[in-house]
């Protein structure tokens, strides 16, 4: 029996604070996206999604009362890639070209844990060249205020 596409959206929130910072925080999960027979066009859910959340947000803006506006858009997107193979799969450009006009995209190597450094090196790499190739533009992190220490600023480039 073939597996059918279950791309469906589910929602977390979370409230977050910090140094007294308040942040709400929405996790959208994607589970199965990709693991059907026929991925065509698996990524349409997705793109539908954000596109609604930016439309939600833009009528609100519009309105009279915009008192109490929720900012459920999409402003990040965690886009993880397989560790076996020998960098992105189809599926992953066709994804991440399909939605790097409208989200920011972090690629990470899915559990990296379960390969050599020597492999997350050429791993990291090969998809890095992919990335160039196909004229994706994934999130660029940016540098860091001058007034940091020095300690502080080799994380930063490390992470980068």
């Amino acid at each position: 029996e073939r597996i059918t596409q279950t791309v469906e959206i589910t929602k977390h929130v979370v409230d977050i604070e910090e140094k007294g910072v308040k942040l709400r925080l929405t996790i959208v999960d994607t589970p199965g996206f990709g693991d059907a027979v026929n991925n065509t066009e698996c990524w349409k859910p997705v793109a539908d999604y954000i596109d609604q959340q930016f439309e939600q947000y833009f009528r609100d803006e519009s309105g009279l009362n915009r008192k109490n506006i929720q900012d459920n858009r999409v402003h990040c997107c965690i886009y993880f890639i397989s560790p076996f193979g020998h960098g992105l799969r189809p599926l992953d450009v066709e994804f991440m070209r399909a939605l790097h006009q409208r989200v920011n995209i972090v690629p990470v190597l899915a559990k990296a844990d379960t390969l050599t450094p020597a492999e997350v090196y050429r791993m990291k790499n090969k998809i890095r060249e992919e990335i160039d190739h196909y004229g994706i533009r994934i999130y660029q992190f940016p540098e860091c205020d001058s007034d940091e220490d020095e300690e502080f600023k080799l994380q930063d480039q490390a992470l980068k």
